[in-house]
Parts: structure tokens; sequence; C-alpha cells
């Protein structure tokens, strides 16, 4: 047993070839040729590939390299002394500073990440599209939105012969026809929102403004009693409104009708000031104010008018 297994480990992983083992200062010239002067390190390990195959690893000292080394493979053939090269390369070891890893640009996109001037293409077969009212169908032959459309058209042609200088006219429907009510309707879109993009939307603003929040949680009411919430149009609006409320945290916002902030309409109302009561002034009777107090008024005792004479005047 013990040979056995000792046959298949060789068989499995031999052992490194004398001659090629013994070609370090071979392998650290190619090393040395293909990097920059001064970052080929020390020697510092070798790795046995095959029947008469070695590769040499060497410290990699460029910066920005932080574990990585220099393999360079040297090989020999068959009853031949001389070890020839294979290939040099560099290559991260266990330790190596690597990037992370390749992300698509749809999959490393988030949100506000776009900036004036930004194309943010979308998928052919996104699922979260589907397709709307394109214009492609055309009316039934003989109807009266044929015959008005040919109409136009001869008019058209008309005035392409007679205006030489009408180079560029705006496309337009005729009226009647589904493509003119569409355009009417604000509905003529290529493609709009499936089921799917609407579940998404609506798992996205549920986590980020609904009732498990901790904001909700320590709301005094929901937003569905509150007088700051603008309900949404669709079937949207069962669930999802906007916030109106310039001093809440979700501000324009579309927010679940289960969430709620202490910015409620109805969480404190203020209670009016008081009004003072009016001034009372009496119209209906005159108060009589003399000009000098009355005699008996004071407390100095009344005594009779002395003569011109006794005070010293003429």
């Amino acid at each position: 047993m013990s040979a056995a297994t000792t046959r298949s480990r060789t068989a499995r992983t031999p052992a490194p070839d004398r001659l090629c083992a013994e070609a370090v200062d071979l392998a650290r010239a190619a090393a040395e040729e293909a990097a920059s002067p001064g970052v080929v390190g020390e020697h510092v390990s070798l790795v046995s590939e095959g029947d008469r195959v070695v590769t040499h690893f060497f410290e990699c000292k460029e910066p920005g390299y932080r574990g990585w080394r220099w393999a360079v493979t040297v090989t020999r053939a068959s009853r031949a002394k001389n070890i020839t090269l294979d290939e040099t390369v560099l290559l991260p070891g266990s330790d190596a500073l690597l990037a992370p890893e390749w992300v698509p640009w749809s999959e490393r996109l988030r949100p506000g990440d776009m900036g004036p001037g930004d194309l943010l293409p979308t998928e052919a077969e996104d699922l979260r599209l589907e397709p709307g009212y394109t214009g492609e169908d055309e009316p039934p032959p003989n109807s009266v939105e044929s015959e008005e459309a040919e109409l136009s058209e001869d008019l058209a042609d008309l005035v392409d012969t007679e205006d030489a200088e009408l180079t560029t006219r705006p496309a337009t429907t005729s009226r009647g026809s589904i493509g003119s009510i569409a355009d009417e309707l604000g509905m003529r879109r290529a493609r709009v929102l499936s089921r799917y993009g609407l579940h998404v939307a609506a798992d996205r603003w549920e986590e980020a403004f609904g009732a498990k929040t901790p904001m909700a949680q320590a709301a005094p009411a929901a937003c569905d009693s509150c007088a700051f919430l603008v309900p949404l149009a669709g079937s949207l609006k069962q669930a999802f409104g906007v916030c109106a409320n310039e001093f809440a945290p979700a501000d324009g916002r579309v927010v679940s009708l289960s969430y709620g902030c202490g910015g409620h309409s109805e969480a404190a109302v203020m209670p009016k000031p008081p009004k003072p009561a009016p001034h009372a002034l009496d119209t209906l009777q005159v108060d009589e104010y003399p000009l000098r107090p009355a005699r008996d008024s004071g407390s100095v005792p009344v005594e009779a008018d002395a003569s011109p004479e006794d005070l010293g005047h003429s």
C-alpha cells in the first residue's frame, strides 16, 4: 500500500528536475529583462509544473504590487542538458493586493451617479418595461381615418412642390386617428412600465420610506391621514403618495401610505393665541372734570378769603 501510494503521488506531482531547479540565474536574468531595473527581488520558491518543467518565483518590489511575484518557467528537452526559457509573467501571490472583481457598468450604477449630459441606455428586453402604443397599427382600408391620412399626404406633397424653401416639417397624425388621440392623452410611448417594473419600484420605495423604517416606527400617525400627502395616479395611488412638507425628511419623495414622520399635519396642532377683550368706551355718559378742585375735597381746613391788602397786594 505504501509503495502504491508513493507511485501515485509521484505521478501527480513529479519531483522538480535538478537541472531546471538549479537554473536560478537564468530565470532571474529573464525576469530582469522583462521587468524594470531593480524591481526583481529575492528568489522565493520553485514549483514543478511537469516533467523537466520548473517555475521559479521571485519577489516583486514594484510599488503598488505588494505580494506579487515574478514567475519564470524553464524547461529542457529529454536527455538534454541545455535549459531553455518558457515564459516570464507577473503573478499575484496568496497575500497580493488585487483590484476588485470587474462588474458591468449596468450593475455598478447607483442612484445619484448620473450627472448633466449623461445617458442611461436600457436593454431591449428590459423586464421592467413592456411595449406601449407605437402607432404602427394602420387604420383599416377605405375608412375615414385612411382617407384623411391620404388627403393630408396629398396636401403635404403639394406644399413641397409650391414651397421649395420648406425643408423640414414636423410629422403630424391625421385628426381622429388613434395616433392623434394617443398624442392628446399623452399615451403615445414606445414602452411603458410592466407589472414587474411596478413591483420593483414599489419594493424600492417601501424599503426607503415604508412602515418598517425607524422614522415611521416613531411617528405619531401615518401618511394616509396627513394633509401634506399628494396621492399618485393609477394603481400606485392605493399604496403610495408624494410628500409635500418641506420640513419633512421625505419632502418630494414617493412615500408609502403607512409611512410617517414628526411633520404630520395633525401631530401637534398649535392652539390659537387668545384675543384680548375689546376696549370698553362708554359714550352715553359725559364725565365732568372741573378746572379747580373743590374747597372741601382736600385736607386743608376751609378759611375765609383774606383781603388783598393783607397779602400785600394793591
